[in-house]
């Protein structure tokens, strides 16, 4: 008579594997066929890891489409290039661009911002980071005043961190509400109520609504630059999470933030899906905020276009994250409808471009002029001068508007890289053509929108309260 086995989840976790998906019909087939110990051993050989796959010996190759123009550019570029070398011995690496207006951000090993990085198979949340599908879109309104444009704007859109109040929420399609319902990674109800708030709001940071007349026709542009918002994010969260459990089996080696979810499985496939549904949400949040506009103006649209500089873009099995970089090949957009849209910065004009691929820019162009020091460094450097004077500097001949009525001085214009240096490089280093451009009138940001947050006043206002309470003790 044969020693059968019965074995449970625990002893196969004692047999050193990991538990998962497989325990449970593998445990009903073991016990269900009264395996020997050699047999169930044998049995098991199909679940065991394949060994760890380490890390590149040697980066991939990385194109460098950046240079130091001067002493203070040094060090930004210098820390680009090094940290984009340790991204590219990630296993699944192929290559790598960093362009002009590249920055880093984050611990060395982290994808800098102005980073492409194409890899096999494989989707990695931390190369596409937490602003998933930021992203720009242009609305030519012909021949209109752009401060009754503005105006109008100002009116239509909301900055600052939360959503809309239920009154003033925008619709939420039905075929989209469909779309999140049916994905693994959005159907949660927190996901969906953060998508219906979000829906028609920017944010803040370096996001804007952006009017100007463009070079070639002196039409009246409406451009506005911002992402998916909460919804973007967490899903961020969630891929990285299942990126983070994939790398902990796969390959240990490599840095979390550049964990990935291959593309060959059921969560591969279901992350790829959300991606888009959050692309089609994204641009849906542009084109609201730009149809309230339009409708308070009582002017045409004459053309509109879009892309994202912040995504994953997939040419068959080849998968192309840009961390701020725009996509020149058409095969990255399903749905082209024109040039692309390069921002500077509120003083400068937004490009319009065109370009092919090319072994230099692998199909991707900048996506504006990028930091070349941080936000504190950047308040240091000015703290000679009151915000109001940076700003009245700053912003001569514009009407420049912050959302919070609070100055932001970390996106004015000297935050950011050489607008002129950008396109030089641009041209040296053949990252597309311009075809023409939007001169700016004006814009809104958020400002300094936490100054003034709810959760700040309360607390000033409990301090105040209890400052005078005191006053009444010591009477």
């Amino acid at each position: 008579m044969k020693e059968v086995r019965n074995i449970s989840g625990k002893e196969l976790i004692q047999l050193g594997f990991e538990p998962d998906k497989w325990f449970k019909e593998a445990i009903a087939h073991i016990n269900s066929t009264e395996l020997t110990e050699e047999e169930m051993h044998a049995y098991l050989e199909q679940f065991k890891a394949p060994p760890a796959i380490p890390l590149l010996k040697e980066h991939a190759k990385l194109q460098i489409n950046i240079k130091a123009e001067n002493e203070s550019e040094v060090e930004n570029v210098d820390s680009v290039i090094s940290t984009m070398k340790e991204v590219l011995r990630t296993p699944t690496v192929l290559n790598g661009a960093v362009m002009p207006d590249a920055c880093p951000t984050g611990p060395v090993g982290t994808i800098p911002v102005g980073g492409v990085v194409a890899t096999k198979n494989a989707i990695h949340p931390g190369m596409h980071s937490a602003d998933i599908c930021c992203s720009v879109f242009l609305s030519d309104l012909g021949k209109v005043d752009p401060k009754k444009v503005l105006d109008a704007g100002e009116q239509s859109t909301h900055f600052g961190g939360g959503g809309r109040d239920r009154e003033d929420q925008f619709r939420f399609p039905a075929e989209l509400l469909e779309a999140f319902e049916n994905n693994m990674f959005l159907k949660d109800n927190q996901m969906i109520q953060t998508a219906r708030k979000h829906l028609g709001t920017q944010g803040d940071g370096n996001h804007f609504f952006f009017v100007g007349q463009s070079k070639a026709t002196g039409n009246t542009m409406i451009v506005t630059h911002h992402g998916s918002r909460g919804v973007g994010a967490r899903l961020f969260d969630k891929g990285m999470k299942m990126a983070e459990r994939f790398r902990k089996k796969i390959s240990p080696e490599t840095l979390k933030q550049n964990a990935w979810i291959p593309f060959d499985t059921e969560e591969g496939q279901e992350y790829w899906k959300a991606l888009q549904i959050i692309r089609a949400w994204t641009k849906m949040n542009h084109t609201v905020i730009h149809d309230a506009t339009i409708s308070l103006t009582g002017a045409e649209l004459q053309n509109r276009f879009w892309n994202e500089h912040n995504f994953v873009f997939r040419d068959e099995d080849i998968f192309y994250h840009a961390k701020g970089a725009t996509p020149l090949d058409k095969k990255f957009m399903p749905d082209i409808t024109g040039p692309r849209l390069i921002p500077m910065n509120m003083a400068e004009p937004i490009l319009i471009v065109s370009g092919e691929t090319t072994a230099a820019n692998l199909g991707f162009a900048p996506h504006g002029a990028g930091r070349n020091m941080s936000r504190t460094k950047h308040r240091k450097s000015k703290a000679h001068l009151t915000n109001e004077e940076v700003f009245a500097e700053e912003t001569k001949n514009l009407d420049v508007r912050f959302y919070s009525k609070e100055i932001d001085i970390t996106e004015l214009p000297s935050a950011y890289k050489s607008a002129a240096t950008v396109q030089k490089q641009m041209k040296e280093f053949g990252l597309g053509q311009v075809e023409d451009e939007v001169m700016p009138y004006g814009s809104i940001m958020a400002g300094d929108w936490q100054k003034n947050a709810p959760w700040k006043v309360k607390r000033r206002k409990k301090l105040a309260e209890r400052e005078r309470q005191e006053k009444l003790k010591n009477k």
